[in-house]
């Protein structure tokens, strides 16, 4: 038997509230029931659900508020909204905004709220389902790769799932961190060659000296301590996929052996004389600007036209601001089962210092962040005190001497000291700080000794 579905119902009538969340507990579902915009989008971060249902004109706000909140924290949920005759058009507005459907006041039967809510959770359950087997296509290692909103991701993805299938050889751009291996491995399990191997090479983790022997092997003798026969990464990944990360670094005269791989689609082993074909696809990415490299003498122009067949740019996370809060949900939910921590959901201010950093590690930063939080954090809501960023990381608002990751530092820590009546001993141990760095941070803050 399934899990039964959960339905949030938003509506400041008592009376209304009281029949929405009768006719939600009569058809099987759990109803959560709140009377205002503020204590829905508290029991909203708090919770899980399927769909919500809101009025649409509220005490304190519009129901489109709470629309836009759901659509940003979790797409997968739907949104109803309940409007008066006289607010129809906004209802459509609303629609346009990415509500699922809406209903007029008064309900013309109960039957109509059954109908619509089981359709919406319908199709809740449907894109859950749909992420999962994606997920379980592509593997878990892609999985934060299709969880994407911002218009740089949706093009690299829609690029991806159009080259795929091909076979062409794709170049994949993107700063340190972005995820290049994660698109690689998503291109291979696209492929109709799915099953077969996957062999990655950093060719900058990899010594000059070794690295022609890497990739093509070596015969016994070829050089001194070559006691036996290499077979190299080449042809390990016949019938399936070479990735080559940082091809930027490759010196030339691997280069031109590699342009010659390409070309003709064989190679010989270090020492060997005898030619071996391969049908591995070549997938590449770099950090670097290879048309800059190649216009400064250091990477060959006709290397770089064989390789960049498909370029596909993945975009850095300071331009997928939409992404960040569904991706750190993921690493979290990730490291909660990895580490066996109770931790669920974040609090609403580490999502602020989460959005108010410059992550110029990109996603590897993130993910880093987000399961040292998980460590740290006893609870099963991730406090601003266990978001640690790494040292010499720098704020999306740094120029700003009272900005926005200062503020709610401060906050924290004014707010905990509250909390246990001014001992500072106990608050550094509720923040997870040192009580000489509570210290330090209160002589920031009010040059107290």
């Amino acid at each position: 038997m399934s899990e039964r579905a959960r339905i949030l119902v938003v509506e400041d009538e008592p009376a209304l509230r009281e029949l929405y969340s009768e006719i939600v507990a009569d058809a099987g579902w759990r109803a959560d029931a709140v009377a205002t915009l503020r204590d829905a989008l508290a029991t909203f971060d708090r919770e899980l659900y399927d769909v919500v249902l809101t009025d649409l004109r509220l005490p304190d706000g519009e129901g489109t508020e709470l629309l836009r909140h759901v659509r940003a924290h979790d797409p997968e949920v739907e949104v109803v909204l309940i409007t008066a005759y006289g607010t129809v058009q906004s209802a459509v507005e609303a629609m346009k905004l990415g509500a699922a459907d809406y209903l007029t006041k008064p309900l013309a039967s109960p039957d109509e709220l059954r109908r619509t809510l089981r359709a919406a959770i319908d199709r809740a359950r449907a894109r859950r389902d749909e992420g999962r087997l994606r997920s379980e296509v592509v593997g878990d290692a892609a999985a934060d790769l299709l969880t994407f909103a911002s218009p740089g991701m949706v093009e690299a993805v829609r690029l991806a799932e159009a080259v795929a299938p091909t076979g062409a050889t794709v170049l994949i751009l993107g700063e340190s961190g972005t995820g290049k291996e994660v698109l690689a491995r998503f291109l291979h399990r696209l492929h109709p060659g799915v099953g077969r191997p996957f062999v990655a090479v950093n060719c900058a983790a990899i010594p000059e000296a070794l690295l022609e022997s890497e990739l093509f092997g070596h015969e016994r003798g070829a050089f001194t301590g070559a006691v036996e026969r290499r077979v190299g990464r080449f042809e390990q990944a016949i019938g399936g996929t070479l990735f080559l990360d940082e091809i930027g670094e490759l010196r030339p005269d691997l280069q031109a052996k590699l342009l010659r791989v390409l070309q003709e689609r064989t190679f010989e082993r270090v020492g060997g004389g005898r030619p071996i074909a391969t049908d591995a696809r070549v997938l590449a990415a770099t950090n670097r600007d290879l048309q800059a490299e190649v216009q400064a003498g250091r990477f060959r122009d006709d290397l770089y036209y064989r390789l960049a067949v498909f370029p596909i740019r993945l975009p850095p996370l300071r331009e997928r601001r939409d992404d960040l809060l569904p991706l750190a949900e993921l690493f979290l939910r990730r490291a909660s089962s990895a580490y066996r921590r109770p931790a669920r959901r974040f609090h609403p201010e580490a999502r602020d210092l989460l959005l108010g950093h410059a992550w110029p590690g990109n996603v590897r930063e993130l993910q880093n962040v987000v399961e040292r939080a998980v460590i740290l954090e006893p609870d099963e809501t991730v406090r601003p005190a266990a978001v640690r960023f790494s040292t010499g990381s720098s704020s999306a608002r740094a120029d700003d001497a009272e900005g926005m990751l200062g503020r709610l530092e401060r906050d924290a820590i004014l707010r905990v000291l509250g909390q246990v009546d001014g001992n500072r001993r106990r608050a550094a141990r509720v923040l997870g700080i040192s009580l000489r760095t509570l210290q330090y941070r209160l002589k920031e803050y009010h040059g107290e000794p």
